[in-house]
């Protein structure tokens, strides 16, 4: 099924879509997602607040936003963007007409629900592992999540992070689940150290560490993921960035960045983007001419412009780590591969 939106044809631009909702969903169903992730992926994927309430004892009403967020108080289920069934009511908190895959958001929604709720047991607030993630949670209970997965003190770990609807060429075994995060709900798989990027399309592999910090080591792997660029770079190792990417895992990317906000006038001009990431990776202007594919007389113009925009020489001094910062933000900022379909492009791996 995860494989399905890059192989089936059809007329409709909009099946594609369609069939990424459904995968995603058989995925969460499979895990035994609670109600709140299952909410959280819808709103993740129709971009709107999802709602949930039953009438079955004990009521209850749930609403959550696409970062994931609670959203506090009771709403009425809005005339036709609701599907009730068996006491159970779902529905999507839409501002304006609704969208072409409203429909099957919420049918694959209720499908979720109602096989939730048909299992005749209380939902556990949250699973082993979104513990052993969490670093707001005490190091005893992670510690005591670790043993429940069977995972050893003292071993290094890492973490892979994978969107729903990735394509799995090798799925290794091991602790897994979906865990919700601000940029919705993502699939978390821990791995032994040595394990190599790739498995999944697309991945982000993050830092190795002690299961008392796996949570480092899976805010690492979200950023690696996000970072990810398909198909030239489908899965990232986070070790590629160093310590920068814990920086990064921990930084705000709301926050007023002036160095980020002048690359945005940069990468308006199409050498924009293939230039400055060249100008990150080289060591002189020659070797980012050879990294772009032009002449160094070409790449010298163009970084004269580029240092017009940000106000700081890219190759002096600080300069350097201040534009592959800044870079590396915005990056993140743009990032659309979690907005992706199931793709279906050869695994190479990028570290």
């Amino acid at each position: 099924m995860q494989e399905l939106p890059g192989r089936v044809p059809g007329p409709d631009p909009h099946d594609g879509a369609d069939l990424r909702v459904i995968a995603c969903f058989d995925e969460l169903m499979v895990g035994n997602v609670d109600t709140r992730g299952l909410l959280n992926a819808a709103a993740s994927l129709a971009g709107c607040t999802a709602g949930f309430c039953t009438d079955l004892p004990p009521p209850r009403s749930v609403r959550v936003a696409p970062t994931g967020k609670v959203v506090q108080g009771r709403a009425l289920p809005p005339p036709g963007s609701s599907i009730r069934c068996d006491g159970l009511t779902v529905w999507l908190e839409r501002e304006g007409p609704a969208r072409v895959n409203d429909g099957t958001v919420l049918e694959r929604l209720m499908l979720a629900v109602r096989i939730r709720h048909g299992r005749g047991r209380r939902e556990p607030d949250r699973g082993e592992l979104g513990l052993l993630l969490d670093r707001s949670v005490p190091v005893e209970e992670r510690r005591t999540a670790a043993a429940r997965l069977r995972l050893s003190p003292g071993v290094r770990y890492r973490v892979l992070a994978a969107p729903l609807f990735a394509a799995w060429e090798d799925h290794p075994a091991g602790a897994e689940d979906v865990v919700a995060t601000p940029h919705g709900p993502i699939h978390a798989l821990v791995l032994p150290e040595d394990r190599a990027p790739g498995g999944a399309i697309p991945s982000g592999l993050g830092v190795a560490t002690t299961v008392e910090h796996l949570h480092r080591s899976f805010r690492t792997a979200v950023v690696a993921l996000r970072l990810c660029a398909p198909p030239e770079a489908p899965c990232v190792a986070a070790d590629r960035y160093g310590g920068v990417i814990e920086l990064l895992a921990d930084t705000g990317l709301d926050l007023d960045f002036p160095d980020v906000d002048a690359l945005d006038a940069v990468m308006r001009h199409a050498w924009g983007p293939a230039t400055l990431d060249a100008l990150v990776r080289a060591g002189s202007v020659r070797q980012a001419a050879r990294l772009a594919g032009v002449h160094h007389s070409t790449l010298r113009t163009r970084l004269d412009v580029i240092t017009g925009v940000v106000g700081f020489d890219p190759f002096d001094g600080i300069g350097r780590t201040r534009l592959g910062v800044a870079y590396l933000i915005w990056r993140l900022r743009t990032s659309r591969v979690l907005d992706l379909p199931a793709p279906t492009y050869p695994a190479t791996t990028a570290g």
